[in-house]
């Protein structure tokens, strides 16, 4: 099992979402975020003026799915996510030991 923590834009999260539960993954927990990469933030104009934003807004999602659907899944989360512009985010891949689910005591990948 990989715990899937994909940093995107705002305004990708339907898409994302919906791409990765044709792809297999069944849960995800979403949140906001801020933050910044490389170009260390953005320079906006608003009323004739220019202003830097330090932080970024960005959403987060986060996933537990089997090893055997980690790469159908960030195929489509790159496939609609992706801008080709610096901010478009990063897909975080990490391994996992076990899952629990508390309601039931079902451990591994029935409990995801």
């Amino acid at each position: 099992m990989k715990k899937l923590e994909i940093i995107i834009r705002p305004g990708k999260i339907e898409a994302v979402r919906k791409a990765m539960e044709v792809a297999g993954c069944v849960g995800v927990t979403i949140s906001q975020a801020e933050g910044h990469g490389n170009q260390k933030g953005l320079t906006k104009e608003r009323q004739g003026s220019s202003y830097r934003m330090e932080m970024v807004p960005k959403v987060r999602l986060e996933a537990v799915v089997p090893d055997n659907r980690v790469e159908p899944i960030v195929e489509a989360i790159i496939r609609e996510a992706k801008t080709g512009q610096p901010g478009d985010g990063k897909i975080f891949i990490f391994d996992v030991m076990d899952v629990v689910r508390i309601r039931t005591g079902e451990r591994g990948e029935k409990a995801i």
